[in-house]
């Protein structure tokens, strides 16, 4: 979680909401990480979930990440989790709940749907208060310059 906190303070730095996110191997090597580019790349679905998942595989040459798991900083939102069941991950470990925008424990919980054919094991709460205040910071920052 150090390396996708590090991901998503890196994102704060070029003025994007603080989200990091890892792929490790089942063997617990790194195989990719990425933090959110919506705004630099102009595209809504540059979530760091999205980028990290496309990188793993292209890394390593399969749409299906069996035994990997993700890291990363936020409850993923539906898209991300819709995409982690999609790619097949192992277990999804993340920091901070979002109650508004989550896709996991929050909102419409997409691995509990009858349409999701994969469900990876889910731990929140890893690294929590880091990544909670990151997130805060960015947005009372954001606040500030209105």
């Amino acid at each position: 979680m150090a390396l996708a906190l590090a991901e998503a303070e890196a994102a704060a730095a070029r003025g994007e909401v603080p989200v990091g996110a890892v792929i490790t191997a089942a063997d617990g090597r790194i195989v990719a990480s990425a933090g959110n580019r919506v705004e630099e790349l102009k595209d809504p679905t540059a979530h760091a979930e999205i980028l990290v998942l496309r990188a793993a595989a292209r890394l390593l040459g399969t749409p299906r990440l069996v035994g990997c798991d993700l890291w990363v900083t936020l409850e993923p939102c539906p898209m991300c989790a819709f995409a982690v069941a999609l790619a097949r991950i192992r277990r999804l470990y993340y920091g901070a709940e979002d109650p508004k925008m989550g896709g996991v424990d929050h909102g419409p919980r997409i691995f509990a749907s009858p349409a999701c054919h994969h469900r990876p094991e889910v731990y929140g709460g890893i690294g929590e208060r880091r990544a909670a205040e990151l997130l805060r910071a960015f947005f009372r920052e954001r606040r500030r310059e209105r």
